[in-house]
Order: structure tokens, then C-alpha cells, then sequence
């Protein structure tokens, strides 16, 4: 699978896949190990990888620092109706950063995943 990825660092690999497969309209493409899955969306690719369990995403750095869930870096899903989706997703329990804000350039809101990684949904100005 050549091309370009973003990889999360999640709590719980199952929790993350549930999230974003019932919630966000992401495929299963690989799951191989419990710590590590691949998910798709509209040619995106997601990494999701645990923070217990072998491999590289897990270990510490040579300074002592763990791989950890949240931050500020994040997707970014452009939605149609972003009130709608907003909606939806409180009405599942999704927890949200933010309220909606309105920009020049569109309106968005923070999303978090399970583990506290922040989705971005982002609706374009109506032409």
C-alpha cells in the first residue's frame, strides 16, 4: 500500500476501530495484530497503533519519552452539513473540543477520538 498515511497512537486499537468505522465512515483495510490496524477513507489512510504491544510506535524514544494519544496535529474531514454531524455525533456521546467557529474560510469543530486524538470537521463556505 504505497502512498501517504497518518498514524494516531491510540489507548485501544478495537475502541478506535469501532469509533472510526461506525461514526466517521472509515473501511478496515488491515487489522494484523491487536495493537495495530489500517483504516481507509476516500483514499486516506489511518494508522492506528496501541500504546502497549509490539513495535516501533510504542517504544520510547533514546530520551525516555512514550509515544502518547492527543495533541494538536490532526485530520481534517470535510463534512456537507457540519451542524448536522455535530448532532449525530453528541447525540453518540462523541466528546468535541470546541463549539462550531465560523472563519472566512468555513466553519469547524474538534472532534476527539476515544483516545483523545482530535478529528477536525470542517464544512466549506456555501458558494
Amino acid at each position: 500500500m504505497p502512498g501517504i498515511s497518518v498514524r494516531y497512537i491510540v489507548d485501544d486499537v478495537d475502541v478506535a476501530l469501532e469509533f472510526y468505522t461506525r461514526h466517521l465512515g472509515f473501511s478496515i483495510a488491515l487489522h494484523p495484530a491487536p495493537s495495530f490496524a489500517i483504516l481507509t477513507r476516500d483514499g486516506f489512510r489511518l494508522l492506528v497503533s496501541g500504546v502497549t504491544g509490539p513495535g516501533g510506535a510504542s517504544q520510547a524514544m533514546p530520551d525516555g519519552r512514550k509515544p502518547e494519544p492527543g495533541g494538536w496535529n490532526r485530520i481534517q474531514i470535510e463534512v456537507a452539513d457540519l451542524e448536522a454531524e455535530v448532532a449525530t455525533l453528541r447525540q453518540a456521546g462523541a466528546r468535541f473540543r470546541n463549539e462550531i467557529v465560523q472563519g472566512m474560510g468555513g466553519k469547524q469543530i474538534l472532534l476527539e477520538d476515544p483516545a483523545g486524538n482530535p478529528i477536525e470537521l470542517f464544512e466549506a463556505p456555501k458558494r
